[in-house]
Formats: structure tokens, sequence, C-alpha cells
């Protein structure tokens, strides 16, 4: 029984570390040539969005509309409010052939490219 303990506390914790290793970002270089893109509505990009950040609402289409114009060769960083929708355009965009990394949610890209969130 004691071994039983020892092995499920053993575990618990390992289980405690990997979902803690999950919450970290994996840190974005973002370059010269990377464009980051918010794909939040327009009024949610005015109540804070990150440093250099373009808006390219998914919902309203107006991301789907501008896919054909973005540049080829840049590296695009996606992000939205909570994931959702950067999830969403992270796959239209490479669907179109576009090199692209999902940061999540707008505090994990913070964190992950080390831009500020500015207004």
């Amino acid at each position: 029984m004691q071994k039983l303990r020892l092995s499920l506390s053993a575990v618990i914790a390992a289980a405690a570390l990997a979902l803690t290793g999950c919450t970290a970002a994996d840190p974005i270089e973002v370059t010269a040539d990377t464009v980051v893109v918010d794909v939040r509505t327009p009024a949610e990009y005015a109540e804070g969005h990150l440093d250099g950040a373009v808006n390219l609402d998914l919902t309203s289409g107006e991301l789907a509309a501008e896919i054909p114009a973005l540049e080829p060769d840049a590296d695009y960083v996606v992000y939205c409010k909570s994931g959702n929708r950067s999830a969403q355009a992270t796959a239209l965009m490479e669907e179109a052939g576009l090199d692209v990394t999902d940061a999540g949610s707008i505090q994990q890209a913070a964190d992950a490219t080390g831009l500020p969130i500015v207004n």
C-alpha cells in the first residue's frame, strides 16, 4: 500500500510539472521580415494590441480578402483574444502557402515575442 501511495504521488507530481510547463510560451523571434497580425475586431484592437501589429479582422472576412495580397516570403505571427481565432486564421493562411506561427492569445503573443501591448 505504501508503494502504491508513493507511485501515485510520483505520477501526480509529474503531471503537475507537465501541466505547468505547458503555460510557458516558446519564444517567437520577430525579425524585420516578420508581420505580426492581430485578427480581432477593430474595437478589440483599439483596446490594446502588440506594438507594430496590423489588424486584419477574421470574423468580418477582412483577413480572407487580404490573404492574396500578403507578401508570400514574409513570416507571419498571428494572435487574437483567446487563441481560437488565431488558430482559424493560421489554418487559412497556411492553406494559402504562407509561413505562419500561431501565437495564441494577445498575452501569450506578448510573452512569446517580447512585444509590448500598446493602445
